[in-house]
């Protein structure tokens, strides 16, 4: 019984200090995984199979497909096309706006879209007098709400993915998660559209006068705070901002409201909102910076010519057919030796990427996120310490005695998707999506050996519900990114996201089995 508590002791500390927002999560990951190797619980294999896991590398070779799509400008041309050049409703925009960008982030990652499309939103919205605030949210819960249609649509499909091949079982087809997700999709669209503008704000404190600066030719750049800014808890008086970022500070906003009064001598906190006066250069070189989250966007090179701009949109394209086509049985029987499955078309599609000089090859790992590389990695090794431990049968034990109490025979598999999918969507609120499912997945693996059943229902609801993350900012990035350009409160998020996280656990529920029984 030590390993389990010793596991459980891990998990909490692990879970404490994502919260808290001690360290990067990849680090705060790797430091359980560290604890668990020196109790002998993991093994130095066990510790380092993660970071050869192909999970991990189609996400890292998915940021530079992302960064080359990017520079082909197709997506400002993209948004610029959808946005109507009068007059309109809040209602008719977003029912132009969002299902496109939901189906962009079924296939890109989701930060990108979220960076370039939001800045011109909301500029576009005050040219034709509505409220930005009625847009932005939704446009971060669009761009989740399309990383469920497919196995790339997020990184946490791919974990899973990853976990899955790991226990032998055969992987996600391209589309397989999408036989939920476009359903999720599609309501969540609905609601999106017709009803969370009655939700929203109608307008942000401040931005009349942000809109001067603007219109006087000074270049604006808000970013939000993070744990590691070295000025925290110390004002703009004691901390020289523009001394350490070559920025001043024209305002700050605090759970989406603005400061006032004498602003610059109160204490700077995490999640801070900070309007910057600077220059062009000031995003390029902070934008990967650990201290804060930069909420506009600018390229870091000049846009790609025409002839490459469509071979970027080529090789996407030629990179989700072939991954699609490569799955089918027919493909499998008469190349019998081969799997053209997402790795393959990823790495291609890479390599012709780099090649041709899409992306910039010289600076290629600047696009990776390396601290979402180690936290998926990490996430690998400690879904394989809790299984070792025993500590994922002891819940298990635990999870099958609540949905037999709850729902006894006829309705126990119900009860236990729904509980699953409530402990993975408090994770995924409160710490990395990565790690939800990380600590969820051997958790659905041991219930599902358990009851003698397939197991593939409970992975599918960990996809589903570590990807809602709806009703806080800090659930995901892109909800933290929109809150630092609209000026949107807490409260917003769980008036509008709370309905939307109830609407995805019932469909899933009562969807999941239904496609995959429960058998």
């Amino acid at each position: 019984m030590f390993s389990v508590y010793y596991v459980a002791f891990c998990l909490v500390f692990m879970i404490w200090a994502l919260i808290a927002d001690k360290l990067k999560p990849g680090l705060i990951l790797f430091t359980c995984v560290v604890m668990m190797l020196c109790a002998g619980i993991l093994s130095p294999k066990e510790c380092l199979e993660g970071f050869s896991n192909k999970g991990m590398i189609t996400v890292a070779l998915l940021f530079l497909v992302s960064e080359g799509v990017r520079r082909s400008g197709i997506l400002e041309q993209v948004i610029l096309g959808l946005l109507p050049k009068e007059h309109t409703t809040v209602t008719r925009a977003n029912a132009r706006l969002l299902p496109t960008i939901a189906a962009l982030s079924a296939f890109l990652n989701n930060t990108p879209v979220v960076v370039i499309f939001a800045p011109i939103i909301k500029n576009w919205a005050r040219k034709v007098g509505l409220p930005h605030t009625k847009f932005l949210i939704p446009l971060s819960y669009a761009t989740i709400l399309g990383g469920i249609c497919t196995l790339i649509g997020t990184s946490t499909n791919l974990v899973v993915d990853g976990l899955i091949q790991d226990t032998g079982r055969e992987g996600m087809t391209m589309f397989e998660i999408g036989k939920i997700g476009i359903i999720i999709c599609i309501v969540g669209l609905a609601y999106l559209v017709f009803y969370s503008h009655y939700l929203l704000p109608d307008k942000r404190e401040g931005e009349h006068d942000e809109e001067e600066y603007k219109a006087a030719g000074v270049t604006l750049v808000e970013v939000v705070l993070r744990s590691r800014f070295p000025g925290l808890g110390r004002n703009l008086r004691q901390f020289d901002f523009y001394r350490h970022y070559g920025a001043h500070v024209h305002s700050i906003r605090r759970g989406g409201t603005l400061l006032q009064g004498d602003w610059p001598n109160m204490p700077l906190q995490n999640h801070d909102t900070l309007l910057l006066e600077t220059d062009d250069k000031f995003v390029q070189t902070y934008r990967d910076s650990t201290a804060f989250l930069i909420s506009s966007y600018d390229s870091d090179s000049q846009p790609l010519c025409h002839r490459k701009r469509y071979l970027a949109i080529i090789l996407l394209l030629f990179m989700i057919v072939g991954a699609t086509v490569g799955e089918l049985p027919f493909v499998r029987e008469h190349i019998p030796g081969f799997r053209f499955d997402m790795f393959f078309f990823v790495c291609v599609t890479t390599v012709i990427m780099a090649w041709t000089r899409i992306f910039n090859p010289r600076k290629y790992s600047k696009y990776l996120s390396w601290d979402v590389l180690v936290t998926i990695a990490c996430a690998f090794a400690i879904s394989k310490g809790m299984k070792n431990s025993g500590f994922a049968d002891v819940i298990a034990d635990g999870i099958i005695a609540c949905a037999d109490a709850i729902g006894q025979t006829e309705h126990g598999p119900y009860a236990m998707l729904a509980i699953l999918f409530l402990i993975t969507n408090l994770f995924t609120e409160l710490i990395t999506n990565n790690a939800a499912a990380a600590i969820a997945f051997p958790l659905a693996l041991a219930v599902a050996e358990k009851l003698g059943v397939d197991p593939m229902p409970f992975f599918i609801c960990i996809c589903v519900a570590a990807s809602a993350a709806f009703s806080t900012p800090i659930g995901y990035q892109t909800n933290l990114l929109v809150q630092g350009i609209g000026g949107y409160r807490f409260t917003d998020y769980v008036k509008v996201g709370l309905p939307l996280n109830i609407i995805v656990f019932l469909i899933s529920i009562f969807i999941i089995p239904i496609i995959w029984p429960i058998k």
